[in-house]
């Protein structure tokens, strides 16, 4: 169940794919070993370091099922990107077959964009009729507005809304849902700038592409060391600004193998 055992630091997994585009399984495979070597307890798949508005039907359901054969012991998380109810139940579907936790449901981003009445028509159809809890998934940096904690409050007491990762950055937010959290609701931090205070203002644990390539740092940052946090803030300050591909290049010399990204996305050039 979500709550205080679920793991602190988890990786928003890049997705390998080949040079054709091709979903990598034995990358994929490598990938789930290597972090669980180094101490990691949880990983989400599928999220936006994973490309997950990329993927394609039936790919949900490999990754999961990638993690949740390696142990039965890990958390798996996956990330959902759908326009409407059914998509998201459509994908939601795949993550149960390949025996997901829970799923972590990224806001609308067309024509129910902003438009609350409808954003939350949305998060409260698909918690209703989802077999496995979800998470709330704010990232204004990829979907271009932010989910307003007076949203999260009025969902945050569905039995099957069971947390949230807020990846906006700004943790002065957490001190407007403090009823929520004091409730049970399990909040996610997902910029590496902000672990630190995100933590102190009562998040959980942290969800970040960083945990790819400084696990270490990231466990640290959110459980209140503040040199961890100036120095994975530094590093992620080099890493972040180009975007996905950095985080594949910045995992890759750290001994994954995040392979290729999907067209549009192209590679960091190494020199």
């Amino acid at each position: 169940m979500i709550g205080t055992s679920w793991p602190k630091a988890l990786p928003a997994l890049v997705t390998p794919f080949t040079a054709d585009g091709d979903f990598d399984a034995d990358a994929h495979h490598h990938n789930i070993v290597i972090m669980m070597e180094r101490g990691c307890r949880g990983v989400l798949v599928s999220g936006s370091t994973g490309e997950g508005p990329l993927l394609e039907p039936g790919e949900r359901q490999d990754l999961v099922r990638g993690a949740r054969d390696i142990s039965s012991e890990v958390t798996v998380i996956c990330g959902i990107n759908a326009e409407s109810t059914r998509q998201a139940l459509a994908q939601i579907g795949e993550a149960v077959a390949g025996g997901a936790d829970a799923a972590l449901v990224i806001t609308p981003t067309t024509v129910s964009r902003n438009r609350l009445p409808f954003v939350e028509r949305f998060f409260g159809e698909v918690a209703e009729e989802s077999p496995i809890p979800i998470l709330l998934y704010t990232v204004p940096g990829v979907t271009g507005w932010v989910l307003p904690t007076d949203s999260v409050n009025r969902l945050a007491p569905h039995p099957n809304i069971v947390g949230m990762k807020d990846s906006g950055g700004e943790p002065r937010r957490l001190d407007e849902l403090t009823d929520a959290i004091t409730d049970g609701f399990t909040v996610y931090a997902g910029a590496s700038r902000a672990l630190h205070e995100s933590g102190r203002r009562g998040a959980h644990g942290a969800i970040t592409a960083s945990a790819n390539y400084a696990l270490a740092e990231v466990s640290l940052s959110i459980t209140g060391d503040g040199p961890a946090q100036q120095r994975l803030a530094t590093l992620t300050k080099a890493v972040e600004v180009y975007g996905v591909p950095g985080t594949k290049f910045a995992a890759s010399l750290v001994g994954l193998r995040p392979g290729h990204s999907r067209s549009p996305l192209t590679e960091v050039d190494s020199s």
